[in-house]
């Protein structure tokens, strides 16, 4: 079971201070989550992409690889790659490169994003969004496993014998998490590629999360790519947490009431009966998560938003140090021992190498 911090890398007004961090600060802020998420021993760091204010991580691969050479062991990840409006050569290219600089420790989520502007802005129409995901995937997809590729589809110029470059390190492209929220086109196509599958569910009930991870389970199993529960799937989270839950509360809710994407609208404590936003001590943290396997069966990937409302570095930073050690560890503890047997765990550029390598060697000896 992997454990991360994925950022969508918001610029926001500090409610109870009426500061906002610069642009610098809070790009040089993520880098600082970064570092902490494998201080603690997270397993993951993911950012998002945006190309509007206020928010900051508009060149993912640019920030990745500078965390790349700050950590030795952290998975590089994101948040969402947006498969629409990002060329998917450009992507194909920009992530091996950053694989190979990493050293193997990088996957990527693809996803449609959530800011309507951004496909005129890069030359498309957005309703083309679930068209342009489908065909720009199909195209990624041959470019990291074909070394000379011919192609041509409705939303790019044709390609005659092109070679993406670099290629792949070792020859195994980077594994992929499809993101979405509320589109069952998308579990389709995890389902159909065997991807993983990530439903970043912050916003949303469980019973609707539950019938995403279902269908792309049952598709999975469809598509022959392993019995349903085998199937590779992700969720989002978010927590807040002091030793005592009403202190918990008390500080976290000025951020919840003002927060751009949530606040003025249902109060903390519907939004937290709701959604998995767990705001209280460690122990009800892990109360909350470890029950989420009995919504979504056995998982690989638990990401948790921390960074946003405006909450400042210093808070964020001592929230990741008691996620890292008082609630993974026993997440981890609890979740690995009751997964089964044949349940993979996340796919790692090492694991995926080693059952190539195996394939291999079992096909050359029958």
């Amino acid at each position: 079971m992997q454990f991360g911090i994925f950022s969508v890398g918001d610029v926001t007004t500090d409610p109870t201070t009426g500061t906002t961090a610069s642009e610098h600060d809070r790009i040089k802020a993520m880098v600082a989550i970064a570092s902490k998420a494998e201080e603690v021993g997270l397993d993951v760091f993911a950012t998002g992409e945006h190309h509007n204010p206020p928010f900051v991580p508009s060149s993912p691969t640019t920030m990745l690889g500078y965390i790349a050479a700050r950590t030795q062991h952290l998975v590089l990840s994101t948040s969402t790659t947006l498969i629409t409006t990002n060329d998917p050569v450009k992507i194909a290219e920009d992530y091996a490169m950053l694989q190979h600089l990493a050293d193997g420790r990088v996957d990527l989520m693809m996803g449609r994003g959530n800011t309507g502007p951004v496909y005129p802005w890069f030359g498309q129409d957005i309703r083309n969004g679930i068209a342009l995901a489908v065909e720009n995937y199909a195209l990624l997809h041959r470019l990291w496993r074909e070394d000379v590729v011919d192609w041509s589809g409705k939303f790019r110029t044709p390609l005659q014998g092109f070679t993406a470059t670099p290629r792949p390190l070792d020859g195994i492209p980077p594994f992929v998490w499809h993101g979405s929220i509320r589109s069952p086109e998308i579990a389709e196509q995890a389902a159909y590629y065997g991807d993983g599958f990530f439903h970043n569910n912050i916003f949303w009930p469980m019973s609707h999360t539950r019938r995403m991870v279902q269908l792309y389970r049952q598709r999975f199993e469809h598509y022959g790519h392993g019995q349903a529960d085998q199937a590779i799937v992700g969720l989002g989270g978010q927590v807040f947490m002091r030793a005592n839950s009403q202190d918990a509360v008390r500080e976290f809710r000025p951020y919840f009431d003002n927060a751009p994407v949530y606040g003025h609208g249902p109060s903390l404590e519907e939004f937290s009966a709701e959604t998995p936003l767990t705001v209280g001590s460690p122990q009800q943290v892990i109360d909350r998560y470890a029950a989420m396997r009995e919504h979504v069966g056995d998982y690989q990937r638990q990401l948790f938003l921390m960074d946003h409302a405006g909450l400042p570095l210093p808070v964020v930073l001592e929230q990741i140090e008691i996620l890292g050690s008082e609630v993974v560890p026993v997440l981890r503890r609890e979740m690995d021992a009751a997964r089964p047997a044949h349940v993979p765990s996340a796919p790692t550029h090492a694991s995926l190498k080693a059952a190539r390598d195996d394939a291999a060697l079992t096909s050359a000896t029958h």
